[in-house]
């Protein structure tokens, strides 16, 4: 599974994720994708491309509303399109359509992501009495939304996403560079 953490009331977006320094070495998921935390300056210059709404979601862990959303490229949170979903931030891969479904929740749902070192679950006390676990992309830091334990098998998870923290790339089109394998990456 990814890395844990804890947030408490009050805490900011990505904690449990800290930036890398200028020259840290490289971190390779299990999958073969680079997951090295951007940089302070990767991360803001990743984020600079989105909609002020978008970056209030992946950076400030906001939330849009539900049966409202769609990703950084316009597609609806409720696509049945064939792809990749990528992060907003960064570009990691983190689902496939392969792994969603329709949660009736009104936002995008997957019952596990592409790689569990993609995602960083963060345990979330900000609202008081209701405990949940945040979902952050392990690159960006940036927060994706968060996992219940009220999915389909085989995993029973339902990792409740925001359209606003995705791309879609669909199947048949090719991955960005940042979106690649570190072996298929433009160097």
């Amino acid at each position: 599974m990814g890395s844990s953490s804890s947030k408490s009331a009050g805490g900011s977006a990505g904690a449990g994720w800290q930036p890398s320094q200028p020259g840290a070495p490289r971190k390779i998921s299990g999958s073969g994708y680079d997951i090295t935390p951007l940089t302070v300056e990767e991360r803001i210059a990743a984020a600079a491309p989105l909609t002020d709404f978008q970056r209030h979601v992946a950076l400030q862990a906001g939330t849009e509303r539900a049966f409202t959303g769609k990703t950084v490229d316009g597609s609806p949170h409720d696509n049945k399109r064939k792809g990749i979903y990528v992060s907003a931030v960064g570009g990691l891969p983190l689902f496939s359509s392969d792994a969603k479904y329709d949660s009736g929740t009104g936002w995008p749902s997957f019952f596990k992501p592409i790689d569990p070192e993609h995602v960083i679950e963060v345990s979330d006390n900000s609202i008081p009495f209701m405990p949940r676990v945040e979902v952050l992309d392990a690159r960006s830091g940036a927060h994706l939304g968060h996992v219940f334990t009220d999915g389909p098998r085989p995993t029973g998870k339902r990792y409740c996403m925001n359209a606003a923290a995705l791309r879609f790339i669909p199947e048949g089109e090719p991955l960005p560079p940042e979106s690649q394998p570190v072996s298929q990456q433009q160097h």
